[in-house]
């Protein structure tokens, strides 16, 4: 009787200063990318799996809700069977962010896209697990993104058809590391506690925030750790330390200029192995200017940096860098951000760094 109750009940107003909320249950069906071929061989079964998430509609009660046009933020736990013995299954729990592109008394189109961590009780072991080429390491990181259309069957319940692609690796921490990509298809059934969408009465844009069009400087460190290849089960320390300056140029983005200095410590195992004169080895230092962005949601932000080195004496790898990553303020001084760094779309380490804002 309560089920049938909430399947025919009104959607009921919003009470002021309760951000509504969605719960979502979905199935999914997929297939591995071979993007390399040391994983071809992986990429022959079809990975199913069923995702459970809790969604918070943004109303209004932060700046940041009406600037993005009210998006979501939500919870989801993802489970998937590889169909392979020699993947087994996977266990996830993620946070994202979603975005209305199109939103009607009936519809919705959404962009999601989130992160979280992975567990997969199955990996890579030398001796009794060698075909396992994409995970050798019990947690990965997991990025999401997915293309979602919610369209109203009842006042509260939503079908919901999806497009995605989910990415786990464990950033070069541990090795082999190739990852996988998993382009998906899902449906599933979404339960609206108020639809259609409403602002809270009186929260509203709230005009320009101060700080627009002034300049700060950060000062950060960051330190990771990775494994250079199999065959060395060595954890080598990684550690960097920059200098950022940056202006908030609008109400969502800082645009950001900056000086950093490296040190890999498993480059020098990697030099020591592979030089024919152990005598006058180079420096495996590194320093790079970089130039970046930073997408503002209150106090969390979006980071992407693209980095040139101009000092390389040992030339491990190009003459470039990426970096994506979350950056969180815990104060108007201290933040701390978790960064992956990447050279030309393979993973190098993820960073993790804190830093202070003058």
């Amino acid at each position: 009787m309560l089920l049938a109750g909430l399947l025919t009940a009104p959607a009921q107003a919003q009470q002021p200063g309760k951000d509504p909320l969605i719960l979502g249950a979905y199935v999914q069906g997929s297939f591995i990318i071979a993007h390399t071929p040391s994983i071809k061989h992986l990429a022959v079964s079809h990975p199913t799996g069923f995702e459970l998430n809790l969604q918070k509609q943004t109303s209004g009660t932060a700046p940041w809700h009406a600037w993005y046009k009210y998006p979501k933020v939500g919870l989801a736990l993802v489970y998937y069977d590889y169909h392979n013995p020699v993947l087994g299954q996977s266990y996830a729990a993620s946070v994202y962010i979603n975005k209305s592109f199109l939103r009607t008394r009936r519809q919705e189109l959404n962009f999601r896209i989130g992160t979280g961590i992975g567990f997969f009780p199955v990996r890579y072991d030398l001796a009794t697990n060698h075909k396992n080429t994409i995970v050798s390491s019990r947690l990965n990181a997991t990025l999401q993104a997915r293309l979602e259309y919610d369209v109203a069957v009842s006042p509260h319940l939503g079908l919901l058809l999806g497009l995605g692609l989910n990415h786990y690796s464990n950033g070069a921490t541990t090795k082999p590391n190739f990852g996988i990509n998993l382009p998906t298809v899902l449906v599933g059934i979404n339960y609206h506690q108020q639809r259609p969408f409403l602002p809270t009465p009186g929260e509203t844009l709230r005009g320009e925030p101060a700080g627009i069009g002034s300049n700060f400087l950060n000062l950060s460190a960051s330190l990771g750790y990775k494994q250079r290849n199999e065959s060395d089960d060595t954890k080598y320390l990684v550690n960097s330390v920059s200098i950022m300056g940056g202006r908030r140029v609008n109400r969502k983005s800082n645009l950001v200029l900056g000086l950093e200095g490296f040190y890999d410590r498993s480059l020098a195992a990697q030099l020591r192995d592979t030089a024919r004169n152990q005598d006058r080895l180079p420096d495996v230092k590194k320093a790079g200017a970089f130039v970046g962005h930073e997408l503002l949601f209150g106090q969390l932000a979006f980071t992407s940096h693209l980095g040139f080195y101009l000092y390389n004496p040992y030339k491990s790898n190009k003459f470039y860098y990426e970096r994506l990553g979350l950056k969180y303020h815990f104060s108007d001084r201290l933040f701390g951000s978790v960064d992956l760094k990447i050279h030309r779309g393979a993973a190098d380490v993820i960073e993790w760094r804190v830093g202070v804002k003058l």
